[in-house]
């Protein structure tokens, strides 16, 4: 991509497209296009193929798209397979009417089996069941993987797939219920500092085993890929290894400096025992993740303080 390159960033609000929008700007990038939801609903087919008439982007990011946790995929299983289909097919084809130079497909983790043998390779891809609490969103985003090839194979587009393990950082989603793990223990620990609580209560087990990565470092990653990346075959992002539910708990405890008890409550569900994904492609290419763990906690909780 050149500096002066038309960008569009789809979901330039959320957790991955913001950092990618912060990463770009940093990089000297001045042609981003970003329309927020209100200007342009991207669950309408019709005003996406009249955005793509009218910008005729370059280049694009495909971030938008509706996550949530264990709680919000049990929850709304519905909205996640519908919103996500809709959102990526219309960007997905609209991009190749208007054919724009290359797109990136942003998927996840989840759309691995269950009982993966791990660490998870690419190849592992629909080789057996998915995790039943996030099936619905995992399914959407192996169809948007398998559209990106078709088209590449039937009209000779570039559109690359990338799946980032489990994700943290700041404008993340702190919601008590509906977060992913990280920030929603940095709400709890949090809240109890501020009440003076003696005992934090964390769902499930704490042994499942889980990597994290810095959204920051997938920004730095996604540029990388776009310019070194042209493979119809999604590829892993994430920094190889993991680390259990209980011990990033005490991370966070630590972080926010408040010295309760950590209680465990087996009742919830654990979800995928251990998921660590394989990142020998993208390092071999020439990247990897830099960000320390209780390095990106400590910001995405200065972060929260600040702004919540």
């Amino acid at each position: 991509m050149k500096k002066t390159s038309k960008i569009y960033i789809a979901g330039h609000n959320g957790l991955v497209g913001s950092a990618i929008r912060r990463y770009l700007k940093k990089e000297g990038f001045t042609n981003l296009i970003i329309k927020s939801r209100s200007e342009l609903n991207l669950l309408n087919a019709t005003d996406v193929a009249a955005f793509f008439g009218s910008e005729k982007p370059e280049y694009v990011f495909l971030a938008a798209a509706k996550v949530g946790g264990i709680h919000a995929n049990s929850t709304y299983p519905a909205e996640f397979i519908f919103e996500n289909l809709t959102i990526q097919s219309n960007i997905i084809h609209q991009s190749y009417l208007h054919q724009a130079r290359k797109l990136l497909f942003l998927g996840s983790s989840c759309i691995y089996p269950k009982l993966s043998r791990q660490p998870i390779k690419e190849s592992y891809l629909l080789s057996d069941y998915l995790e039943p609490t996030n099936e619905p969103y995992a399914i959407a985003k192996i169809a948007g993987i398998k559209m990106c090839q078709a088209y590449n194979r039937q009209y000779g587009t570039q559109f690359i797939s990338v799946m980032p393990t489990n994700l943290y950082g700041i404008h993340d989603n702190f919601h008590p219920q509906n977060s992913h793990v990280i920030p929603g223990l940095i709400q709890r620990f949090h809240e109890a500092k501020q009440a003076g609580k003696e005992q934090v209560t964390v769902w499930g087990s704490g042994n499942a085993l889980r990597e994290f990565l810095y959204v920051d470092d997938l920004a730095e990653a996604c540029h990388f890929l776009m310019d070194q990346y042209s493979d119809s075959e999604l590829i892993n992002v994430g920094v190889g290894k993991d680390i259990t539910i209980k011990d990033l708990a005490q991370i966070i405890k630590d972080v926010v400096g408040h010295p309760v008890e950590l209680v465990f409550d087996p009742s919830q569900p654990d979800g995928t025992p251990r998921k660590v994904l394989d990142v020998s492609r993208i390092n071999s290419l020439g990247w990897s993740a830099r960000t320390q763990l209780a390095e990106g906690i400590a910001r995405v909780y200065g972060w929260y303080v600040n702004n919540n």
